[in-house]
């Protein structure tokens, strides 16, 4: 069964944006929002896992100046986008779970290119990085606008911010590296396949993804 509805609109600045191509089902938020404490432990390990996927890019293609010079920070950034997620458990009397499988990244891992053109495989990944980051962009901006709790909703709106300023980057890195108009076409393949993704998982409110 589907749950996402393919006939919702995304509004055009977020279309802009992100260039999705399917929004998330809109019910997720309320079933996010009986499920906080699934929700921010997800968000947790999303934010971790952005930090040490920047930091293996960094360790994998350190002769990339201009990628090291950007992720850098981005990695300190993502890290205390952590830590500003425990604190929030932990101020609601709420506890860090265990780290659930993401099968919204795992599909988007086999869309990679194996083996072939090293540079395939680097453009790939960054397009992969942006997509996440596009992804959970929409998803915050879900929450920042549906969940009930007015702190929560502003909680959220900083974190979409963020994450919008992050899927610029690695795209803007992509395009540093290699052809625009090579980019361009590769994410466009990504964003076909992201949506099919979507419209194949079921909505949880237990996952950010």
């Amino acid at each position: 069964m589907h749950y996402f509805c393919s006939m919702e609109i995304l509004s055009d600045d977020t279309k802009n944006i992100l260039g999705l191509r399917l929004p998330s089902d809109p019910r997720w938020v309320n079933l996010a929002g009986i499920q906080l404490e699934e929700i921010l432990t997800d968000h947790a390990y999303c934010e971790q896992k952005a930090a040490t996927t920047c930091i293996s890019l960094i360790q994998r293609y350190p002769d990339r100046e201009l990628l090291v010079e950007e992720l850098s920070p981005i990695v300190t950034e993502e890290w205390g986008h952590f830590r500003a997620v425990l604190a929030e458990l932990k101020k609601r009397g709420l506890q860090l779970g265990k780290q659930r499988k993401d099968e919204y990244v795992n599909r988007l891992l086999e869309f990679q290119l194996k083996g072939g053109n090293p540079e395939e495989r680097f453009l790939d990944r960054l397009l992969t990085m942006a997509l996440i980051e596009a992804r959970s962009c929409e998803r915050f901006k879900r929450l920042s606008e549906g969940l009930d709790d007015a702190y929560m909703r502003s909680f959220y709106r900083r974190f979409m911010e963020s994450e919008a300023g992050h899927y610029t980057l690695f795209i803007t890195l992509a395009e540093h590296y290699m052809p625009k108009a090579r980019v361009r076409k590769r994410w466009s393949e990504w964003l076909a396949y992201e949506a099919l993704v979507m419209d194949s998982i079921e909505a949880r409110g237990d996952r950010v993804h």
